[in-house]
């Protein structure tokens, strides 16, 4: 090149390699088996088997739940059907320690049970955003359980404790308006949070990002979805019958089963 030629002009923008990610807010999704549920219970159960003493520790914590809402059931009937939207509130916080656990073996370590209740310390910040916007819906949930009990019965009625009094055949309105508004905010909350506190728990990521990633889970695949759902449901109830006693294995199954839920359907940063 002699002094006279000119350089060569710098290559355009678009010759740059392109920035690290997908190009979105949230990670990429994978597709999921509609079966795919049944597999995360096995791997639940697997991992309880694997550190059952932590297991049972936050079993235990699920139970004495049930018994503290059984008991305020007994005094204010109607404020236990309100403040039972917290136990939805609370379960994904308390499978915290269940998430850091199934991690921890997912790593081939050994679980600790110090190290699972200390497990929120890393991402004290964007769970503390997240806990705040989930109160805030459990907040609304609570109110409108409120108002649809007010109303269908013209004020607070004093059942005494008796469920069976409350769902007495006459008050089929209320049963109906209550199931009816309780799904819609239970159905909204878990959307929003079936993957995103183990998420948050596993990598650097916010919780619009978190929230963002959980809701179009929920959206694109909405039957596996309503399957891990509806299943989440039927084993919880279940566990409630026995004065609580099945959530002493049950809750801790499906916190485990929760995280491997998340580490199959949500990819790693920049993949395709």
């Amino acid at each position: 090149m002699t002094a006279d030629t000119p350089a060569d002009p710098p290559a355009p923008a678009t010759d740059l390699p392109p920035p690290p990610g997908n190009g979105s807010l949230t990670p990429p999704l994978r597709p999921l088996a509609f079966g795919a549920p049944f597999r995360w219970l096995a791997l639940g159960w697997r991992d309880f088997r694997r550190a059952p003493g932590i297991g049972l520790f936050y079993g235990a914590c699920f139970m004495a739940m049930g018994w503290a809402l059984l008991k305020v059931f007994e005094r204010a009937p109607a404020y236990t059907l309100a403040l039972s939207a917290g136990f939805l509130l609370m379960g994904p916080f308390l499978c915290l320690g269940l998430y850091h656990t199934s991690r921890t073996l997912e790593r081939g370590e050994k679980p600790d049970l110090a190290a699972s209740l200390l497990a929120w310390q890393t991402r004290t910040g964007t769970l503390a955003i997240f806990g705040f916007v989930l109160l805030v819906l459990e907040m609304l949930w609570g109110r409108a359980s409120l108002v649809v009990f007010a109303l269908s019965f013209d004020g607070m009625p004093d059942f005494k404790g008796s469920l069976l009094a409350l769902l007495d055949p006459e008050n089929l309105n209320f049963i109906v308006a209550y199931v009816i508004v309780g799904g819609l905010f239970a159905s909204l909350i878990f959307a929003v949070s079936v993957v995103s506190i183990p998420m948050i728990l596993d990598r650097q990521t916010d919780a619009i990002s978190a929230g963002l990633t959980s809701m179009r889970l929920a959206l694109t695949q909405p039957g596996v979805m309503l399957l891990w759902g509806a299943l989440l449901t039927l084993l919880v109830v279940a566990a409630m019958l026995p004065w609580f006693a099945g959530l002493l294995i049950v809750g801790p199954v499906t916190g485990h089963a929760s995280w491997h839920a998340y580490r199959a359907a949500v990819g790693d940063a920049g993949a395709e």
